[in-house]
């Protein structure tokens, strides 16, 4: 059942939902607004001919921190990852879906590919999955807001949440925009 934000609030106040930073006016009716880190990450193109999911590839992007009051400029059919400037942290019993905000995505950003889900016992910040589908660069403001995320509890508690141990999850407490786990920057 996904959560209102009547229950969101109960979640943020017991700590079992954590977003920080939080500002109270980005509680919508069924989710919470996130917004652009400053962290970016693009593929070196020039250095790289093509990607082979199967090896690990060193040096095939590299960061970008947009300094305060700058932006980034994202290409027509450009792919970069990014950040939400928000740490996100769920309990055992709830998941989380990231979606990207309807005036942006009628602008032609997408915010994520695959990446939406959110594993019960998450905790880090979420790389988003940049892409501009439009005709025309689009122009990024770190702080905007640039997704929504929604909460939905589970019939019971995760038996294995993300993190724990043996899972194999790569990305617990990452923090910036995190290349895939098969990349070695």
């Amino acid at each position: 059942m996904v959560l209102s934000d009547r229950d969101i609030k109960r979640e943020l106040a017991a700590g079992r939902i954590r977003v920080e930073p939080l500002d109270e006016k980005d509680i919508q009716p069924a989710s919470v607004d996130v917004r652009l880190g400053s962290n970016f990450r693009i593929f070196k193109n020039s250095s790289n001919a093509y990607i082979d999911p199967t090896v690990e590839q060193h040096g095939l992007t590299e960061s970008i921190d947009v300094p305060e009051g700058e932006t980034f400029v994202l290409h027509p059919g450009q792919f970069a990852l990014g950040t939400t400037l928000e740490r996100i942290a769920v309990a055992d019993d709830i998941l989380g879906k990231l979606e990207g905000k309807s005036t942006l995505g009628r602008l032609g950003l997408m915010i994520h590919s695959t990446a939406g889900y959110v594993d019960p016992g998450w905790d880090g910040e979420i790389t988003l999955e940049l892409s501009n589908v439009a005709t025309l660069p689009i122009v990024l403001h770190p702080g905007m807001r640039i997704g929504q995320m929604s909460f939905e509890r589970m019939s019971s508690p995760s038996e294995r949440p993300y993190g724990s141990k043996g899972l194999g999850s790569h990305y617990q407490g990452q923090s910036g925009a995190t290349p895939s786990s098969r990349l070695k920057d």
